[in-house]
């Protein structure tokens, strides 16, 4: 298959084309000119400018672009880069089919579980309403952006990713200073949920959202077993074997990060992956320990 991939220098877009060029498939990086290597479209989602005759057909696309969630206080200047690096390039995207003679036959958009908003100890599927603050509002605009490519007739899914286990990239690294500094611990009361998934999986699931046409609508990438903070941190704890012993209070972190602290770290998302499960995609890390030990063992 011709696969196009944006944000395909991100910490899953890195892993994901590697794994596709390794089985045989034609992989075409949406990067800008500056980053461009021999294969790549580029593209300038602000100028509104992309090579249309370089996106003719192909069979797949996948859109991963986004600036960091965690990357900084969320200044009113932040959120703005939050949206438009989301929204924007989604929205110029889907607009770039429209103009297509040879569409892409599917479509897959990334998401987050931010979707739903903090729910105490509901478990959460694809069905459950969304929430209301910031990163609930930012995930149901985005979506929405990704799902008009349904209108020109292809196949869309929009993955709801989890925390994502990886040193390459996203939230472990910064996990595991404070254990490697000794000061690790809990945060808050720890009876949050943390709903994970292995780095691994996430290019697993990618994949088998790229040939399987039940893939579609919202999918939620997650393992199925989540776990309470306190459990996440006895666990890395363990795996590091560095000690646990140094909670960090909610108001310290809301002082310290503002509104992120409960959108990210003290908010709780028990969150199941319904169509994963129904439709038998084999998790190769269904527990957390195993998962934590195979991240931490990548060189």
């Amino acid at each position: 298959m011709k696969i196009i991939i944006s944000g395909a220098t991100g910490l899953v877009g890195n892993a994901l084309a590697h794994a596709l060029r390794d089985e045989g498939h034609s992989v075409a990086r949406l990067v800008r000119a500056g980053n461009a290597e021999a294969g790549d479209i580029r593209w300038d989602p602000d100028a509104a400018k992309v090579d249309l005759a370089a996106l003719e057909g192909a069979d797949t696309c996948v859109n991963l672009n986004g600036a960091s969630i965690g990357d900084g206080r969320w200044t009113p200047e932040r959120k703005s880069l939050l949206r438009s690096s989301r929204l924007n390039t989604t929205r110029f995207l889907v607009n770039a089919f429209s103009r297509l003679t040879e569409k892409p036959r599917a479509f897959l958009s990334a998401s987050a579980i931010g979707f739903y908003g903090s729910c105490g100890d509901e478990i959460l599927t694809e069905t459950s309403a969304s929430g209301t603050d910031f990163l609930s509002e930012l995930s149901r605009e985005w979506e929405r952006e990704a799902q008009r490519a349904e209108s020109f007739g292809i196949r869309t899914a929009v993955l709801r990713f989890g925390v994502i286990l990886s040193t390459r990239g996203g939230a472990l690294p910064r996990m595991l200073t404070p254990f490697k500094l000794g000061v690790g611990g809990r945060l808050g009361d720890g009876k949050q949920w943390i709903s994970w998934i292995a780095l691994d999986d996430v290019v697993g699931v990618i994949r088998w959202a790229l040939a399987d046409s039940h893939a579609t609508g919202p999918v939620n990438v997650v393992a199925p077993s989540p776990v309470r903070n306190a459990e996440f941190t006895r666990v890395l704890a363990k795996a590091l074997g560095r000690p646990a012993v140094f909670p960090a209070p909610a108001f310290a972190l809301r002082l310290l990060l503002g509104e992120m602290a409960d959108a990210l770290l003290l908010g709780s998302q028990r969150v199941r992956p319904e169509k994963l499960l129904a439709l038998g995609y084999p998790f190769r890390f269904d527990k957390l320990e195993p998962a934590l030990r195979s991240a931490l063992a990548d060189p």
